[in-house]
């Protein structure tokens, strides 16, 4: 290990890797040997340059956030979230779409909101305009907010990208996984009561599942302790208003367990 890396950059690249490969579908790894136990000579004795040892980290100490966020207020988390909103706006982990995007697309809504929605990335509107679900499908979105009896201003609404892809494909596993470090520092800071996947690809990448909306809807998930419910992205029911109906119950679902009135249609 060079001078210039040390052990704290090296868990982050692990971190960064084992990303990777939970968006890319991998649920488990191999748990190597224990380490030969290291035990550094005495500096006159010796005579080859020795490299320092960094102890093996489980993987899942490597998934878990580095940071406490728990004893931070409202106010110290307001501030982190918009220093986190800065480094985002720098990002260029993904060449491809820091090259290509008008701006970045962060989240919005209020700290300890009751419910946040998680999308997988901004379209053309959202880019243009730097808020998330401002376009055709953010307006079917407002009207399923309004309808389970709260309003847009009430929710806290990211995307599981904060850049669109090219012609609003969906997210590549290397780039999900690139972006899921501010996903998770955002519900951290956030810290919402309950979350609520908008289609297959936030599902499976928060999640870190392979199933469809249609295996996951219906009943509920969890996410670091936070209940995760699933249901259809509204772009889908814009395509196939059929399935509305299945949203409105996996809402009224949602709504109960919440706590909340469920509001007469």
């Amino acid at each position: 290990m060079s001078e210039s890396m040390q052990p704290a950059d090296l868990a982050r690249q692990a971190k960064q890797h084992l990303e990777s490969l939970r968006a890319a579908g991998v649920e488990w790894l191999p748990v190597a040997p224990p380490p030969t136990p290291y035990i550094r000579a005495p500096e006159a004795a010796v005579s080859e340059p020795t490299a320092q040892v960094l102890h093996a980290t489980a993987p899942a100490e490597l998934f878990a956030s580095t940071r406490n966020d728990s004893a931070l207020n409202v106010e110290d988390r307001r501030h982190e979230l918009q220093v986190l909103r800065e480094e985002v706006a720098r990002c260029s982990r993904c060449a491809e779409l820091a090259a290509q995007r008008t701006q970045t697309v962060f989240g919005v809504g209020p700290i300890d909101a009751d419910l946040c929605f998680v999308g997988e990335a901004p379209g053309a509107d959202e880019d243009a305009q730097g808020e998330p679900f401002v376009g055709a499908a953010g307006q079917l979105l407002n009207r399923i907010v309004a309808a389970c009896g709260m309003k847009r201003e009430e929710v806290y609404i990211c995307n599981v990208l904060r850049c669109r892809p090219p012609g609003n494909r969906l997210p590549l596993p290397n780039e999900a996984a690139n972006c899921r470090e501010y996903l998770d520092r955002t519900l951290d800071l956030i810290r919402p009561r309950f979350i609520c996947c908008l289609g297959g690809c936030a599902a499976q990448n928060l999640l870190s599942t392979q199933l469809s909306v249609g295996k996951l809807r219906g009943r509920f998930h969890d996410y670091r302790g936070t209940p995760v419910m699933v249901t259809y992205h509204p772009a889908y029911l814009l395509r196939n208003p059929s399935s509305k109906r299945d949203v409105w119950e996996d809402m009224k679902t949602l709504l109960v367990r919440m706590g909340r009135q469920v509001p007469r249609r």
